[in-house]
């Protein structure tokens, strides 16, 4: 399905109730997984990362082969989580995800003792993978690649009969994602130390008192409306609800990136509430997204809207995502007469010209981020296409629907 925005004579205030979080919901349910502890998550992700997660979490003990379609995290989650579980399994995913190396985590489990090798390509998916218990022990992995091969590997090491002892090699790249793993493990009773470049993890079983788990919702998700309020008029504002203002996701750096942009944030009990506040520097915008890749393409496309030239740095990760970022970013921009000057690393704009206001038609290539960072522009443009609008879906189905509530009007095509 292709969709047509509208540009909104205004922005309704109004409250978006945010899905949960699928970082954290995906965590929860492998540590939920692994010890069979009984407890409700609550606002759970609806997205369909989360979703291919459970279901493969649910039919592991009865199939052998496990297909997460386009779901990354899934693919390095499973790897490790099924590495020792009894059994034989085939661990796929779509074309792109097949595409997606996954040998620096395939080598380390294989040190570790781990029975996996590649059906097809060596370094990546389809795995075949003969589940077992792990002895554990000191492992090296490099922290350049993703920093969800870590925690993929952090999550089972309670588990492993010697614990784990791995030493992260280089600089590590989306660092709050690691530092979310560890503190929602420690939330369930597991032994963690975190020291320099060395992680330890104690051979201690998952234990929780609680009958719930409460999802944050998802401040990727939030990045979004932190752009369409910044691309507004004066005075425009939007709360979101289960958002807490001490999170555990690196992207609730959003808050302070898009003050740059003119928009304040304020607190109430697990709600937010933004506002377009002030006008906008027209001063270079200088920053690095290591640590929060997820959003530098909400950032790029606020930034080309409101005119506001830029060097973002950090960007490595972007070209093994759902698609290379980068170049889907410098691709789709040309359509609008803006050159963006890329490398592996970087997207640099000194602005040469403003958005042209034609029609343009954006390709998504299988990337729900790329939907909906273009998707902010309808603020300003007469309007937009968005191509296979339906592959919001992987993060976050509702996203049409609440656009629509707050004013920007669509139409199938």
């Amino acid at each position: 399905m292709n969709l047509k925005l509208h540009k909104a004579s205004s922005i309704n205030h109004s409250t978006i109730h945010l899905p949960g979080s699928k970082s954290i919901s995906n965590r929860i349910l492998i540590i939920k997984a692994l010890s069979g502890l009984d407890f409700e998550i609550k606002n759970s992700s609806d997205s369909d990362d989360t979703k291919h997660l459970n279901e493969a979490l649910e039919s592991y003990k009865n199939s052998n082969l496990i297909n997460v379609g386009h779901a990354g995290t899934d693919m390095r989650f499973l790897t490790a989580f099924l590495s020792l579980k009894n059994g034989s399994y085939e661990l796929t995913g779509s074309e792109r995800l097949q595409q997606r190396p996954v040998k620096d985590l395939v080598e380390v489990l294989k040190t570790l003792g781990a029975d996996i090798s590649y059906k097809n390509k060596e370094g990546y998916p389809p795995l075949l993978i003969s589940g077992k218990q792990l002895s554990g022990g000191k492992v090296e992995i490099s922290g350049s690649v993703s920093s969800q091969f870590i925690t993929a590997l952090l999550l089972v090491a309670p588990y492993f009969t010697n614990g784990l002892e791995l030493t992260i090699i280089g600089d590590l790249v989306s660092k709050p994602y690691v530092n979310m793993t560890i503190e929602l493990m420690k939330e369930f009773g597991a032994s963690v130390i975190w020291k320099d470049h060395e992680i330890c993890v104690q051979p201690v079983p998952y234990t929780y008192t609680k009958k719930e788990f409460l999802v944050e919702s998802d401040w990727s998700a939030a990045s979004y409306y932190y752009s369409i309020a910044a691309l507004s008029k004066l005075n425009t504002s939007l709360s979101i609800s289960g958002l807490f203002q001490k999170s555990l996701q690196a992207d609730s750096v959003c808050k302070e990136i898009y003050k740059n942009f003119g928009v304040t944030t304020s607190y109430s009990e697990n709600e937010i509430t933004i506002a377009k506040s002030t006008t906008v520097s027209k001063s270079e915008l200088e920053y690095n997204f290591i640590e929060c890749p997820d959003i530098a393409q909400t950032v790029v496309c606020t930034s080309v809207g409101l005119q506001v030239p830029f060097t973002f740095t950090g960007l490595q990760t972007l070209k093994v995502k759902e698609t290379d970022r980068i170049v889907a970013l410098k691709n789709e921009f040309a359509k609008f007469g803006i050159e963006l000057v890329v490398s592996d690393n970087s997207i640099q704009w000194l602005v040469t010209k403003s958005l042209n206001n034609s029609s343009v038609s954006i390709a998504t290539y299988n990337d729900h981020r790329m939907a909906m960072s273009f998707a902010t522009l309808s603020v300003l443009l007469d309007e937009v296409i968005i191509e296979d609008a339906n592959v919001v879906s992987k993060s976050y189905p509702l996203f049409w629907e609440h656009l629509k509530s707050i004013g920007i009007n669509q139409a199938s095509i």
